[in-house]
């Protein structure tokens, strides 16, 4: 089995492509690009730089991958883009590579939906399940947990953590770190409460939902302060699995704040 490439896209020497690939016509392929098996680009897609894209993903029109990151500090540093497996990027979506600044790389997990006009800037780390609705954009150094979901027209500022199974709010501006499971939406985003949808959807139990929910009203409620708060949840809940990555996504060090629920908003 050999990869298929229309005889208008240009490959550079050097590209490798594998077995069963498709490469769709005017793509564009850099010669240091690594392409899995049956990977299938359709026209006019740019594969540039460093950029790795896993097997079995589809990247459609005019998406651009791992040219060089819009940060005035890049200064031409031999970076890197890794696409996971079974991932799909629709029409216009841009990934840049990697910063000195960033640890060189950007990733994106496998089984991600990219949607159309939906931006990745560099040093983004993206977890495996995420999807990103059309003209979302991550601002660099983002990280972005399991099966989180960024929202239609979003923006993700610089080095803001979005935790597992995290929802955006359309339209949302996000500039503090949301916590797993957590869901907000807002110009200046705010915690609405639970992913619950999410939750119920990805098969959680009602035990851990309600635990979760328990574990939160505990964490944002109004009673001593937020690290006393967050040190009662740790001990209250130290045997529940789920609670315990919320408490250590909050514990784990970051530039950011942690979005907060409006004073007015009930749990």
């Amino acid at each position: 089995m050999s990869a298929e490439v229309h005889p208008t896209a240009v490959v550079n020497d050097g590209a490798r492509i594998g077995d069963g690939a498709e490469v769709g016509p005017f793509c564009s392929i850099g010669p240091e690009v690594e392409i899995g098996e049956c990977c299938a680009l359709h026209s006019h897609v740019v594969l540039a730089g460093r950029t790795q894209l896993g097997a079995n993903s589809i990247v459609y029109p005019f998406a651009v991958l791992g040219h060089i990151p819009q940060d005035l500090k890049y200064e031409g540093e031999h970076s890197r883009l890794e696409i996971g497996e079974r991932c799909r990027i629709r029409e216009h979506v841009t990934i840049h590579s990697g910063t000195r600044g960033g640890g060189m790389i950007t990733r994106v997990g496998d089984d991600c939906l990219i949607m159309v006009g939906a931006h990745i800037a560099h040093d983004c780390q993206i977890g495996n399940h995420v999807i990103l609705v059309n003209n979302a954009a991550l601002g660099g150094h983002v990280s972005v947990g399991d099966h989180a979901i960024i929202g239609a027209l979003s923006g993700v500022h610089q080095f803001v953590r979005i935790g597992a199974h995290a929802m955006v709010g359309g339209m949302s501006a996000v500039d503090s770190d949301v916590i797993p499971y957590g869901s907000v939406i807002g110009e200046r985003a705010r915690l609405g409460g639970l992913n619950l949808v999410g939750l119920k959807r990805r098969g959680f139990s009602r035990d851990d939902i309600h635990e979760l929910q328990k574990a939160y009203r505990l964490l944002f409620g109004q009673e001593g302060t937020f690290q006393e708060r967050l040190d009662d949840v740790d001990d209250l809940f130290r045997k529940n699995g789920l609670v315990q990555e919320l408490v250590g996504f909050v514990r784990a060090e970051s530039s950011r704040s942690l979005t907060q629920p409006d004073s007015d908003r009930g749990s």
